[in-house]
C-alpha cells in the first residue's frame, strides 16, 4: 500500500473497502495466537517537564518512589507470576530541583543512575525483565539502559510538526517529532529491542496518520529493531485542557488498525485491552496481534479509570475469535538472541527457562 492509496482509504466512507482490507489481512497474516504481557507498572516520578492537554498521569507535585517500595512492587510481582517491569517517569524528571535533592539523599547524581541501579536490582532478584518508557533518552543513556533492559519504548504519537502549535503538545518541548525519531533511530543503532505506537485523537489529520506509519515503516526497515506498534485512541477526561475533545470512533480505530497491519506487516500491532474493551475483540479480525501489558497487581497510570480486564477475560474474548491467548516476555521471542539483548538480560532469559536458547 503506498501513501495515496492509504489516505484514500482513509477518507473514503465506503465499507466495501473496509471489508476487503480485512480480507487482504486475513488472508495474508496467519495468526494462531494473540499475545500479551504480564506486567507491573512502576511510575518512579509523575512529574514532568511536559504538558500535555490529554495527559492525567502528569502532577505538579514532585515526589520519587523510594527503593523500598519499587523492591516492594517487584517481589509482589514476582509472586504475581508476572515477567514485565514497566519502569516510567515524566521527562527531564530530575531537572526538578526537590527530585534532584531527593536522588543526591539516595546517593544518585541523576535519575537514570538511579533507574539502572533498580532495574539491576530486579534482574537480580526476581524474574522480572525491564522495560524502560520514561520519554526522551539521548544515545549514552540508551546504551546504559540496554544493559538491564530486555527492550525499550517511545510513543512517537504523531510525526506532524503542526501538533505542537495545538492544545495537544504546545507546552511540550519533548514532544516535537525530530526528538522521538531521533531517539527512535538511535534505538535502532544500538539494536535495542523497541516499542513505539500513535496516539490517534489528539487533534491530527489522515495524511498525518499515514505519514506517522510510513516513518515507523522507514525506521524499521533500516535497523529492524521496532518489535511492536501500539494503536492508542484519546480518550477524554475530567480536568484535562482536551476534556471536551471527542476520542475517535470505532470505525476510525478500525481504519487506522487495518492501515497499521498492511504498511507495517511483520511488525506487532497492540491495542490497550483497558481502552477498548468494547471494540478490542473486533479490532483482532483487522490484524491486531498483542494486547499489550496487562497488570494483577498495579493500575494503569497514564489511564487511571480504565481497569485492566482479568486475564481470563482475555482469554474468553480471544477463544471467541477462534485464536489463543499466550502470554509473552517485554521482548518478543524473534529478539531473543545475544544481538539484540545484554549479555546479563540474555542469560537472565535463558535462567528464567521462559525462552531455550
Amino acid at each position: 500500500m503506498d501513501r495515496e492509496e492509504a489516505i484514500n482509504f482513509l477518507n473514503s466512507n465506503d465499507y466495501n473497502q473496509i471489508l476487503e482490507k480485512l480480507n487482504e489481512i486475513n488472508k495474508k497474516f496467519k495468526r494462531e495466537y494473540i499475545t500479551y504481557s504480564k506486567n507491573v507498572f512502576i511510575p518512579l516520578s509523575k512529574w514532568c517537564i511536559n504538558r500535555c492537554g490529554y495527559c492525567v498521569f502528569r502532577e505538579d507535585k514532585a515526589s520519587l518512589m523510594k527503593p523500598n517500595e519499587v523492591k516492594e512492587i517487584l517481589i509482589k510481582g514476582d509472586k504475581y507470576g508476572c515477567r514485565e517491569a514497566l519502569f516510567t517517569f515524566g521527562e527531564r524528571v530530575d531537572e526538578n530541583k526537590q527530585i534532584k535533592e531527593e536522588l543526591k539523599k539516595l546517593g544518585f547524581s541523576n535519575i537514570i543512575e538511579y533507574l539502572y541501579h533498580l532495574e539491576d536490582w530486579c534482574l537480580e532478584n526476581t524474574n522480572l525483565l525491564p522495560h524502560t518508557n520514561c520519554g526522551i533518552l539521548n544515545y549514552d543513556e540508551l546504551k546504559l539502559l540496554k544493559e538491564v533492559n530486555a527492550s525499550m519504548g517511545l510513543m512517537l504519537e504523531n510525526i506532524s510538526e503542526r501538533l505542537m502549535n495545538t492544545i495537544a503538545h504546545k507546552d511540550s518541548p519533548g514532544k516535537h517529532p525530530k526528538l522521538r525519531v531521533e531517539m527512535i533511530e538511535n534505538a535502532g543503532k544500538l539494536k535495542i529491542p523497541f516499542t513505539t505506537g500513535l496516539l490517534i485523537g489528539i487533534g491530527e489529520n489522515n495524511e498525518e496518520i499515514v505519514d506517522s506509519l510510513f516513518k515507523i515503516k522507514e525506521i524499521h526497515n533500516k535497523y529492524g529493531h521496532i518489535q511492536e506498534v501500539i494503536i492508542q485512541n484519546f480518550k477524554p477526561k475530567k480536568g484535562i485542557p482536551m476534556e471536551n475533545y471527542k476520542e475517535p470512533s470505532p470505525i476510525k480505530m478500525l481504519k487506522v488498525i487495518i492501515l497499521a497491519k498492511l504498511i507495517l506487516e511483520d511488525i506487532s500491532i497492540q491495542i490497550p485491552p483497558n481502552l477498548n474493551r468494547e471494540t478490542g475483540q473486533l479490532f483482532l479480525l483487522a490484524g491486531v496481534d498483542d494486547w499489550g501489558g496487562v497488570s494483577p497487581l498495579t493500575k494503569d497510570y497514564v489511564n487511571p479509570e480504565a481497569e485492566w480486564p482479568e486475564i481470563e477475560e482475555l482469554k474468553r474474548l480471544t477463544e471467541e475469535v477462534g485464536l489463543k491467548l499466550k502470554m509473552r516476555l517485554p521482548v518478543y521471542d524473534k529478539y531473543i538472541s545475544r544481538e539484540w539483548l545484554s549479555e546479563k538480560v540474555y542469560n537472565k532469559i535463558v535462567e528464567m527457562c521462559e525462552f531455550k536458547a
